[in-house]
């Protein structure tokens, strides 16, 4: 399988990027780890006339505290978001859930910034980033905005982004004391994409949960927040009790989309499962 032809175009620097993305409009890709892009280029899937290489482009790929946010470059790859200590201090969900991303040489390639623009619903990322009440940093030639995590994913393989605009930048709210994070996902095999994934977020103080949130992977549209579920945990001791009923109620609220390996109904069975687990392990974590 070969792609068709293209031009390739290797900026060294933003700004050039930006006219590149600027110049070609619709008919241009930006090109990073390439893991999700070229393996559709070679099906025929998408015909870019050009790919903008981004590789060479200084700053992109920094992991770095700023404030009160943990600041992830477009262009970090997995494997050093996997294995970078700040994540593990600052985010312990995204560590969570890298567990699961991929094998060895995807994670090498892939960078966050490619992840989340291909926007596929079963990727973990978009589900981590929205229970994080992350905010995604585009740059098109002529402005930059910010962009909620939960407004970014806008359906499968679909994002917020304008033409001419590219991801430079992820931003997450630091992890807060009495805080626990838990990611549980079922696959067919170690690295596939999930099948159904559960991300949790809870904040515990005086025995009762503050805060909760909860993203789900495997589903119709990435990046999806259990806002109900949510509701519904705060108050509670999370105990046995409590987590059953959310379990219960995040079987219900999920809208899976079904696929050849696994149907609706099953999808719903495994959240329910998931969410029992992470929301177990999150509020022990938080102690």
């Amino acid at each position: 399988m070969k792609p068709p032809p293209f031009e390739y175009v290797r900026p060294g620097s933003l700004p050039e990027a930006l006219d590149a993305l600027a110049r070609h409009g619709a008919t241009g890709r930006i090109l990073a780890g390439g893991q999700s892009l070229v393996p559709m280029m070679n099906l025929r899937l998408v015909k870019p006339a050009v790919l903008i290489d981004i590789n060479r482009v200084p700053g992109l790929a920094e992991i770095r505290v700023d404030g009160g946010e943990l600041v992830i470059g477009a262009l970090a790859r997995h494997a050093a978001l996997l294995g970078s200590a700040l994540v593990r201090k600052h985010c312990p969900l995204m560590a969570d859930a890298y567990r699961w991303v991929g094998h060895g040489p995807i994670r090498n390639r892939g960078t966050l910034g490619g992840n989340i623009s291909h926007a596929d619903p079963a990727s973990e990322m978009p589900a981590v980033l929205a229970a994080c009440d992350a905010t995604i940093g585009v740059r098109s030639a002529k402005q930059s905005r910010t962009i909620p995590a939960a407004g970014f994913f806008t359906g499968a393989l679909a994002t917020a982004l304008a033409e001419g605009e590219m991801v430079t930048e992820i931003r997450v709210p630091l992890a807060q004391p009495g805080q626990g994070a838990a990611w549980e996902e079922a696959a067919n095999r170690k690295g596939d994409f999930a099948m159904a994934g559960v991300g949790v977020l809870v904040t515990v103080a005086g025995g009762k949960c503050t805060h909760a949130a909860i993203g789900v992977a495997g589903m119709a549209k990435p990046g999806t927040r259990l806002s109900a579920t949510e509701k519904r945990l705060v108050g509670t001791a999370l105990d046995a009790a409590a987590i059953a009923a959310a379990a219960r109620a995040a079987r219900e609220e999920v809208r899976p989309s079904t696929s050849y390996h696994a149907d609706a109904t099953y999808k719903r069975e495994l959240v329910e499962t998931l969410a029992a687990r992470a929301l177990a392990a999150a509020r022990d974590r938080a102690r």
